[in-house]
């Protein structure tokens, strides 16, 4: 059975370009050799992830990524059987949520990361895809 799952992390330590790297290196061979397609949103403290592949390959994976130490509260924000991949394009794909680009930042008065829906996150990364903004 395919799923799709969004989880919603804090980044312990700044977000750099060189940890940006390590983690799609990582992400990106992982996720080849176990089916696992998605994008990863990251900036402005937090990282925002969509994940798509079968049950238990997901599973394993959400529970390597909740113990890894460059992410602190890592929170499911939501689970579902799919009938097809909508990221199936991109081991890993990757948007920055820049401060200061417009079409990526993030108001957080009325953006609360924990309290999303599934369908506000792809409804964003659908933004962020159709105005070029991924790096697959």
């Amino acid at each position: 059975m395919l799923v799709r799952v969004f989880y919603v992390s804090a980044a312990v330590g700044p977000q750099t370009t060189a940890v940006t790297q390590s983690i799609l290196q990582q992400s990106q061979a992982y996720n080849c050799q176990h089916g696992i397609t998605g994008v990863l949103l990251q900036g402005q403290g937090i990282y925002l992830q969509a994940l798509e592949g079968e049950q238990d390959e997901v599973n394993r994976l959400y529970a390597r990524i909740a113990s890894d130490p460059r992410h602190n509260r890592v929170e499911m924000v939501h689970c579902e059987n799919i009938e097809q991949r909508r990221y199936g394009n991109w081991s890993m794909a990757h948007a920055e949520l820049s401060d200061l680009d417009p079409m990526t930042q993030i108001e957080w008065q009325t953006f609360d990361p924990h309290s999303i829906t599934g369908l506000l996150v792809l409804a964003r990364i659908d933004q962020l895809i159709e105005t070029g903004q991924m790096i697959g």
